[in-house]
């Protein structure tokens, strides 16, 4: 929430009136200075200082509009930091391969492919990279679900935590094929220290723009 640069925004426009407000009164001052000592024979050429009058009232004018775009600005910096809290308690469809491992119950996942392919291989990983368990996925076009209560591979239970999920899909010539990946996860919190809201789950913190939807838990 860009609320600190809208801050500065505003003190420099305040600034800017200020100093016009100062220039123009000295202009006046200067002006009347002219007027009272002209040449009666020589009077000053009104049109000259008419001109600068017309200068100082377009400057105030665009500062005036500087301070009407701010005030937009601040409104749409509110806007953006109410829509994540309305998230707050509701699940959250979200484009990421991270889940959360409970300490009773399973890791869900969602898969999806446009194209069908020939073969599909979930893998399972820890934090640090390592494959902790791997299966054979749906070969269909379409969306699939993925459940893993942490049974490990070489046998045992993994820890609860946070896992990711890797697909790999080939098609009948041994190319790869693009997949897509979400998780279904409660929302807990919204992190506004990053600059822009992010929302806050039991994997970790999601750009907005990586929420698909949001539902009633």
């Amino acid at each position: 929430m860009e609320i600190p640069a809208t801050t500065d925004a505003t003190t420099a426009s305040q600034t800017a009136r200020n100093k016009l407000s100062e220039n123009f009164d000295t202009f006046l001052v200067l002006l009347t200075a002219q007027l009272q000592n002209q040449d009666p024979l020589s009077p000053m050429d009104s049109s000259e200082f008419t001109q600068q009058l017309v200068q100082f009232s377009q400057v105030e004018q665009q500062i005036s509009t500087n301070d009407n775009l701010e005030t937009l600005i601040s409104q749409q910096s509110a806007a953006a930091a109410a829509l994540p809290l309305s998230y707050l308690g509701k699940a959250a469809l979200i484009e990421s391969n991270r889940a959360t491992l409970p300490a009773e119950g399973t890791a869900r996942w969602s898969y999806a492919f446009a194209e069908e392919p020939s073969a599909v291989t979930l893998s399972v990983k820890d934090s640090s990279g390592r494959i902790v368990y791997t299966e054979s996925g749906v070969a269909a076009a379409g969306v699939h679900n993925f459940a893993w209560d942490g049974s490990k591979a070489g046998g045992g239970s993994a820890a609860p935590g946070v896992y990711t999920l890797s697909v790999v899909a080939l098609n009948e010539s041994g190319e790869a094929i693009t997949s897509d990946v979400n998780v279904m996860e409660l929302v807990s919190g919204v992190d506004f220290t990053t600059g822009a809201p992010r929302v806050v789950t039991s994997s970790g913190s999601h750009d907005l723009e990586d929420i698909l939807g949001i539902l009633n838990p």
